[in-house]
């Protein structure tokens, strides 16, 4: 696979020849913060972006997705989107999410909507120079990523060394004509960044390895940090939304006026929401904020581990960000386990 180097003038004719020729969605900025959206030119395009407000899953797992469309008589017609379309500055902690998504969606029991949308996206990775405030990607080993993705492109002295992966990613390249190739120097210096951004994003520092969350948690279901913290929760669920790693939701039926027909859908849903752990009876398995509390932290620390062994949690830092009453920060409630171990 082949690595260009090119200037910023010419990665956006880049950007313009792919929006001309299909769906782009990239990062923009949006007032005092930045969302992904469908690209209409590429100056909208935010390269020096710290983090975005929901995470770039949304177009991969959509807030509110239609699974099937039914009508009277018992018929029913499933609903795939596999329009294809290129993710474009997708962050290393983001994708590394992404690539947990796809572990948990594609092992065992496969999510066909899920499928469809993730074969029919390229991916391409952009290496952050600007670590968000609350970012811990260095602790979590996300600050960097080396797969999942079909191009990468990392700023090396205020050049892009666009780097395609895949069939996909060469696809992509094809229209970068004219294009030089990569020196050797300049992929000298990108294992520099990639060096300097391992340990850069760690604006909070975990006291232990990632790997050592199962085990720290399972040694701490009694732990007075649970009440102590849910103490101040409103159950607003804003850590669920804006996780990139959180991939729980809801089945609902809209049934259309006249009653001959309607859709299936699903939405985004929260295991910090009141109603979660609501089933038939009105009996709620975790009826207390200490009980929800506690079963985010272990979902992300140690049931995804037992399951993929992977720790699903990538060190945004996105849910520090948006909780009001300064419960949500993963590292804050780690430390103060590991200090109780110690």
């Amino acid at each position: 696979m082949s690595v260009k180097k090119i200037d910023r003038p010419f990665l956006n004719q880049w950007v313009d020849k792919l929006i001309s020729k299909g769906k782009v969605v990239g990062p923009q900025a949006r007032r005092d913060q930045y969302e992904f959206d469908e690209l209409k030119m590429s100056s909208e395009l935010a390269l020096d972006y710290d983090i975005s407000k929901l995470p770039p899953k949304k177009f991969i797992f959509p807030q509110t997705e239609v699974l099937m469309k039914f009508k009277e008589g018992g018929k029913f017609e499933s609903a795939l989107d596999n329009e294809p379309f290129v993710l474009f500055g997708v962050h290393p902690y983001d994708m590394s999410a992404i690539n947990q998504m796809d572990a948990f969606f594609t092992t065992g029991q496969i999510d066909p909507n899920y499928k469809a949308r993730r074969e029919a996206a390229t991916l391409v990775v952009l290496d952050s120079d600007k670590p968000p405030k609350n970012t811990f990607a260095s602790s979590m080993g996300t600050a960097t990523v080396k797969e999942g993705f079909d191009v990468i492109i990392t700023r090396v002295n205020g050049s892009f060394l666009i780097d395609s992966r895949t069939k996909k990613g060469e696809a992509l390249l094809a229209e970068l004509k004219g294009a030089p190739d990569a020196k050797t120097a300049d992929l000298k210096e990108r294992e520099k960044v990639w060096e300097k951004n391992s340990q850069a994003f760690n604006k909070w520092e975990l006291k232990c390895k990632p790997t050592d969350l199962p085990k720290l948690l399972e040694g701490s279901y009694d732990h007075p940090v649970w009440e102590e913290m849910s103490k101040r929760c409103f159950s607003c669920g804003s850590c669920n939304l804006v996780c990139p790693t959180c991939y729980c939701f809801d089945v609902r039926d809209d049934v259309s006026w006249d009653l001959k027909g309607g859709d299936r859908y699903r939405v985004w849903d929260g295991c910090m929401l009141t109603e979660f752990a609501m089933v038939a009876g009105n009996h709620n398995f975790r009826k207390n904020r200490k009980e929800r509390y506690r079963h985010r932290f272990f979902r992300k620390g140690k049931y995804l581990w037992d399951r993929l062994k992977q720790i699903s949690c990538v060190g945004c830092g996105r849910c520090t960000t948006v909780c009001v009453t300064n419960i949500a920060n993963p590292v804050e409630v780690y430390n103060k386990l590991v200090e109780t171990k110690k």
